[in-house]
């Protein structure tokens, strides 16, 4: 490959909509659901989520757990929060814990759902949740939840004691008055958030991971000097932090961030927060370093944080902290399982580091420049024509019924993702498999190494 074929550019591509939508992605406005535990949030969540109410995309590695959802209402885009259970703590009125949690979604989001539960009645923390959210300046929505049947819709007058207006009579099970709830909240919504920018020019990368991976010892090391506070606790860094680094005449802006814990380890709501502003941290920065502790498994959260990145579209390297701990040191096997857990992400480069004595390190942001350079490949259009022309021929062509694909043309419509439009009679033949086919072929002639790349279909006509 020689200059001619391929050109590199440093800036967005103004016309490319796919890489638009990945830059916008997590700056759209924020719905959380706050209200006590049981009282089913998770279960709107997942009928919000549901195709049958609303228009909705996952990111990959989160399905089972969902506690994000990307979700669009009368033209209205957003992404929906479950911020797990508010509860008391100490046996107070209304413990620390509650306030800090109700005032971090408050914080937080830019419209809020408060959910409680017709069955089991107005309860005091309802009462004392509701004194929090009538102080914010935030919209609020209160919604009463497990209304199944007309006796239980005339006791949710109960709750306009609240002081929080007229409740919306639903259940998230059924999917009864979830309609009328969104088209409420579309109402309430922002148009369009500013997206976020990383403070000061430069390439944003994000140092993300789990807690105690090493996230903020790996930010000293590469700036050479005790910038982040580092200590024993797991998810010591709670916000997202930026410095600047020049790496040989380069900016770099390192957004170091919260520690992203599973689920079920959010210590009593607080820390969840820092998960949402690391997804923006991910959202604003054109990189993504995924940090993993080589002494423990490949989590289920790790496989989420990897999702979060590859549906924002930003270029990824994983980090294998804390190898020199290590007890087997086989890379090759290492790089099979690391690839076995995270599928849909084996365009990243791993890298096996010592955030501690140093190890490694030095091959990180050489690795970086090297990224962004992959995530800004600018191919010739008869390039690509002529690669998929040979891909088509070689590979049995999906059908549906007696219709079989046909490739009519494909180009290069964008780069930050490397994004390609095809042309073909009809795009609803097209199938993952074959997809994943096309995508080989790009990366196997022009690499992509540590960025996702986007494959758009069209129908001619």
């Amino acid at each position: 490959m020689n200059d001619s074929e391929v050109e590199i550019r440093n800036h967005v591509e103004p016309d490319n909509p796919e890489s638009e939508r990945s830059r916008d992605l997590l700056s759209r406005p924020v719905v959380a659901i706050i209200g006590r535990q049981n009282v089913g949030k998770s279960t709107l969540l997942n009928r919000i989520a549901g195709r049958s109410v609303a228009i909705v995309e996952d990111f990959p590695g989160t399905t089972r757990d969902r506690i994000f959802a990307e979700a669009s209402w009368n033209g209205k885009n957003f992404i929906l929060v479950d911020t797990g259970g508010l509860e008391f703590q100490d046996g107070s009125v209304l413990g620390r814990g509650v306030r800090q949690q109700a005032q971090e979604a408050i914080s937080e989001a830019d419209v809020i759902i408060f959910l409680t539960d017709v069955k089991e009645g107005l309860m005091p923390l309802d009462q004392d949740i509701a004194g929090i959210l009538r102080r914010t300046d935030k919209p609020v929505i209160l919604a009463v939840n497990k209304v199944d049947n007309e006796k239980q819709k005339a006791e949710v007058a109960e709750f306009y004691r609240l002081g929080l207006g007229e409740p919306a009579a639903i259940s998230g099970y059924h999917g009864r008055g979830v309609a009328e709830l969104l088209d409420r909240l579309a109402g309430l919504l922002p148009s369009r958030l500013p997206a976020a920018e990383v403070k000061g020019a430069g390439l944003g990368v994000a140092i993300v991971g789990r807690p105690h991976v090493g996230k903020s010892l790996l930010l000293n090391r590469l700036l050479g000097e005790e910038r982040s506070i580092v200590g024993d606790k797991p998810g010591t860094t709670r916000d997202a932090i930026d410095v600047a680094l020049d790496f040989n005449g380069q900016n770099v802006i390192l957004i170091d961030t919260a520690g992203i814990r599973r689920r079920g380890r959010v210590e009593k709501g607080i820390e969840w927060y820092s998960v949402l502003r690391a997804m923006r941290a991910i959202d604003r920065a054109d990189i993504a370093l995924l940090v993993m502790d080589a002494t423990e498994p490949v989590t289920a959260q790790d496989t989420h944080i990897a999702g979060y990145v590859e549906k924002a579209g930003k270029g990824m390297a994983i980090l294998v902290n804390k190898w020199d701990l290590a007890e087997n040191k086989n890379k090759s096997v290492y790089n099979e399982y690391v690839q076995s857990r995270l599928k849909f992400a084996s365009f990243a480069p791993i890298l096996y580091i010592s955030a501690k004595s140093g190890q490694g390190v030095n091959k990180i942001m050489p690795l970086v420049f090297q990224v962004q350079q992959e995530r800004s490949l600018r191919i010739p259009d008869a390039r690509v024509n002529d690669l998929i022309k040979e891909a088509v021929a070689s590979h049995n062509l999906p059908r549906k019924g007696k219709k079989v694909l046909a490739v009519y043309s494909a180009g290069q419509s964008g780069i930050k993702p490397p994004t390609f439009r095809f042309l073909v009679n009809d795009s609803s033949i097209i199938h993952f498999s074959y997809e994943r086919f096309l995508e080989n072929k790009l990366r196997e002639v022009y690499g992509f190494r540590g960025t996702p790349i986007r494959l758009v279909f069209k129908a001619r006509g």
